[in-house]
């Protein structure tokens, strides 16, 4: 029962990939590369957090 209000961390996760993901495209989109650099380098550390807690699991 408690299990129901918790919140899934890959699900987490996930979202915060696709919300960084979407703001390093509109950074690209508007020519600020030094950010979009930033925000890939973010993704990148973020997708193997979610590759190891996949493995995990």
């Amino acid at each position: 029962m408690l299990n129901l209000f918790r919140s899934d961390p890959l699900k987490k996760l996930e979202k915060t990939i696709a919300a960084k993901l979407a703001q390093a495209r509109d950074a690209q989109r508007s020519g600020n590369m030094p950010r979009y650099a930033v925000l890939s380098a973010e993704v990148e550390d973020l997708g193997r957090q979610l590759d190891s807690l996949r493995r995990d699991r």
